[in-house]
């Protein structure tokens, strides 16, 4: 595998959007037939006080692009954000596709990435518990392939044509638009209990990966499955992933929740600003591939979308990497109008039969040409292929291609028939051949009907704190649903995953205890009788299957990545502040891959102990502790007497205290985190200085003389993100 180095070339996608590009500077004003404009204040009236005339074309035109600026939202995935990188392979794939750009390890295949929420509208936050969306259009030679997945590797449900009540089930309530960007509401939960396909994915749903703490730090998944076809016509079922090196982390709910006040952008604000930086994301691409002979040969269906394929059943292989490296120049020219297409592959990828992908061949397509507004939106700069285009369709809404020439029709002998049918050409593409026989049927298949296994697989293969974070999130979701009767059947259901989750949840949402004398049985009872009427499962999902005891890639806690890059520290500052300090951690954080930010009371700079100006970044004001992965309070006496004395200062210690971020303090600065109260109680004999040092991800040096010692042990600390074991994060008030 060779080095991952840091791509910062620009691709061949964004050298062809150069042409596109413009710069209004000393240029006249003009209308956009290229008409020069001599008054752009004024209409076009009869006299300075009459009526507008309705030939005022500079008037009409200006009015007119101004009301269709903006195109109908998204349906979903209204929210987005996106960058341009490259692919490259480690090595060529021919044995398993004929995709060209999975061949050749010395080519860099252009790519358009966008990342976003799903339920949301266009104005909502980044931080809402949800799905995210993470669609990638390969600009290969061989035409667009469009890998259009999530952050979570399974889906709510198996069938495609329940997608439009999935999304209404989410979406505000009709009768009063409420909630916005949320799913902690009755209608989406009363359609959950009654689609038990959906418990698998309601357990991701509610867990940490729901809120990544960014895009850096947060996996891909194609989601459905597809196929891959090699040169030999041989076919292997394949599922895709992306693997981000900076590893998975999450948010809090406490601060994701804030931080959709403090900073409702704080996602996109994070990609665009680390680009602009040069810290590019990064992401391993990933393969899982079953042989066609082994279809059949799991205990779930390679084939249902609401099933994983566990890697030590279906071992993952890293076959390439993905450089984001470039910010859009126009937001909505790029971001806003990118279409993707699950329909959109190049020869060697075809679909498999995944009832959910089948309906997004349709979908998709059918929401960009209302979105767009023409089946022309392929020739969109952003949407346009770098694979030459020829074809005999013509003409619609927006055209921007102009053919000459009178035949637009196939065959054809008057063009010499031209464009031609490739034929027998391997490098055209050509459906797998695959044979069925069966009748036409409305019908589930018998090994899609296994809801719960993988339900309690995920559970069982959780860390303590992210079993903790996940019956919270079940508290906070139901404790917002009001009908009483959707919160027990929904504990009903969590019943068939783990009997003590399922208590757990009950108490904190006014229902009674399942593990309760006939609760089990009562749960059974009602989760026959609602399904039964409705025909979404049957019986058998009370089966026991052998199942792996657990699986460790489920757990964000068993694979975190050691590195700093990407991480972004708060200094905490006033006037009299050590320089030495600042100046100490400042570089050695960054020379690490960190991003490093003075947070003090006011803007502008403070003076140093020594008479030296630090550029402030941030003040207490506008920053908050949930913007940053941790915090550093430097030393010096007359600084941090002022901190001390600002409440804002001490409740950002003990906020990222209580959200289990590390903390390191030098010389005065320790007494910051003593006033915050972050210590407790001293054990017998011991100072409240020493209880603080034992404290898990709290890192202190009273002497400060030299910050070598501590910078090692911060930026260790720093590496593992997260310490939910302190004992003491519950009793704080923050």
């Amino acid at each position: 595998m060779p080095p991952r180095s840091r791509a910062n070339n620009q691709s061949a996608k964004q050298k062809d959007l150069e042409p596109q590009k413009r710069s209004d500077a000393d240029q006249p004003l003009t209308t956009n037939q290229g008409i020069r404009i001599s008054d752009n204040q004024n209409s076009l009236k009869v006299g300075s006080r009459g009526p507008t005339l309705l030939e005022d074309f500079v008037l009409r035109e200006k009015i007119t692009h101004f009301d269709h600026e903006r195109i109908p939202e998204r349906v979903v995935h209204a929210r987005g954000s996106a960058a341009h990188g490259v692919f490259q392979v480690y090595e060529s794939l021919a044995e398993y596709t004929s995709a060209k750009f999975l061949q050749d390890p010395t080519r860099q295949t252009p790519v358009f990435v966008r990342f976003s929420t799903v339920a949301g509208s266009r104005g909502s936050a980044d931080t809402v518990r949800d799905v995210r969306g993470f669609a990638t259009k390969f600009y290969t030679d061989e035409g667009v392939f469009d890998l259009v997945g999530n952050n979570i590797p399974v889906f709510f449900i198996q069938d495609a044509i329940k997608f439009p009540d999935l999304i209404h089930s989410v979406k505000p309530e009709p009768h009063n638009e409420i909630p916005q960007a949320a799913s902690a509401h009755d209608t989406f939960w009363d359609f959950v209990w009654l689609s038990p396909e959906a418990t698998h994915m309601i357990m991701w749903h509610l867990s940490d990966r729901a809120i990544p703490r960014s895009f850096a730090t947060m996996e891909g998944f194609g989601v459905n499955t597809f196929v891959f076809v090699n040169d030999a016509g041989q076919r292997r079922f394949v599922k895709f992933h992306w693997k981000p090196l900076l590893g998975k982390h999450s948010l809090v709910w406490d601060e994701a929740q804030k931080l959709a006040g403090k900073d409702a952008d704080f996602h996109r604000r994070d990609l665009w600003e680390s680009i602009e930086k040069g810290n590019f994301p990064e992401y391993e691409f990933g393969l899982q591939m079953i042989e066609e002979k082994d279809e059949q040969a799991f205990d779930f269906d390679p084939l249902d979308p609401s099933k994983i394929w566990p890697e030590s059943l279906v071992p993952l292989k890293r076959v390439g990497k993905m450089t984001l490296n470039k910010n859009p120049d126009n937001f909505f020219a790029e971001t806003e109008q990118v279409a993707f297409c699950p329909a959109n592959v190049v020869p060697g990828i075809d679909f498999s039969n995944d009832p959910l992908l089948q309906g997004r061949l349709f979908s998709y397509l059918d929401t960009q040409l209302s979105r767009l507004g023409s089946p022309n939106f392929h020739e969109l700069p952003i949407n346009r292929p770098v694979a030459p285009v020829h074809n005999n369709q013509r003409d619609a809404h927006m055209r921007f291609t102009i053919t000459p020439g009178k035949v637009s029709y196939q065959p054809n002998s008057l063009g010499s028939g031209c464009p031609f049918q490739p034929g027998a050409d391997l490098s055209a593409f050509r459906s797998f051949p695959e044979r069925i026989e069966a009748a036409k049927i409305r019908e589930r298949s018998e090994s899609f009907q296994d809801h719960f296994s993988q339900a309690r697989l995920f559970w069982r293969s959780q860390s303590d704190a992210e079993k903790e974070h996940i019956i919270l999130a079940f508290r906070f979701e139901l404790g917002k649903v009001e009908a009483l009767s959707v919160r027990e059947r929904m504990v009903d259901l969590v019943t068939q995953i783990d009997m003590d989750l399922a208590a757990q949840v009950a108490a904190g949402i006014g229902v009674a205890d399942p593990k309760s004398t006939g609760g089990e049985q009562a749960a059974r009872k009602r989760l026959e009788e609602g399904w039964d009427t409705f025909g979404t499962t049957s019986r058998s999902n009370f089966r026991t299957i052998d199942e792996p005891a657990t699986a460790p890639e489920l757990s964000m806690a068993n694979t975190v990545e050691p590195t700093i890059t990407g991480r972004k520290i708060a200094v905490l500052a006033a006037d009299g502040v050590d320089a030495g300090h600042v100046s100490g951690i400042k570089t050695a954080l960054t020379t690490g891959g960190a991003a490093v930010e003075v947070v003090a009371p006011l803007l502008g700079e403070v003076k140093a102990a020594n008479g030296t100006a630090i550029k402030v970044d941030k003040t207490l004001l506008s920053a908050a502790s949930i913007m940053y992965d941790a915090i550093f309070v430097p030393g010096g006496d007359a600084s941090v007497a002022t901190l001390r004395q600002n409440g804002d200062a001490v409740h950002f210690v003990s906020e990222a205290f209580k959200h289990c971020k590390p903390i390191a303090a030098a010389g005065a600065g320790v007494d910051l985190l003593l006033a915050a109260g972050i210590a407790g109680p001293p054990a017998d004999g011991q100072s409240p200085e020493a209880e603080l040092a034992s404290v898990p991800g709290i890192v202190i040096d009273r002497n400060g003389a030299r910050l070598d010692g501590m910078v090692t042990a911060f930026t260790q600390a720093i590496g593992q993100h997260r310490f939910f074991d302190r004992t003491m994060k519950d009793r704080i008030p923050a």
